[in-house]
């Protein structure tokens, strides 16, 4: 049986961005990762993933909580590193 770690690890996205997928959509951790692997899979599930987290960057903006805001600023640079989105 795999557990939680079993299927973070297994979805090529670091925890951070998981997170931001389960804050996102209300979700839990689990049900993120298996989101994001299917964002993964296509240019415009890319941009969603991408969409998501600058969500939740904004709305840390919006509501005056600038740690937070780093922290989604910082899960973004990593984002655009490993998953860029594509122009093709």
């Amino acid at each position: 049986m795999l557990c939680l770690e079993d299927c973070l690890d297994f979805s090529d996205l670091d925890h951070e961005e998981i997170e931001a997928i389960a804050e996102h959509e209300h979700i839990p951790m689990i049900c993120a990762a298996e989101l994001g692997c299917e964002l993964l899979k296509t240019p415009l599930g890319v941009v969603q993933l991408h969409t998501m987290v600058l969500d939740d960057l904004n709305n840390a903006i919006e509501h005056g909580q600038p740690e937070r805001a780093g922290r989604w600023a910082q899960v973004y640079q990593h984002l655009r590193t490993t998953h860029p989105i594509s122009h093709a």
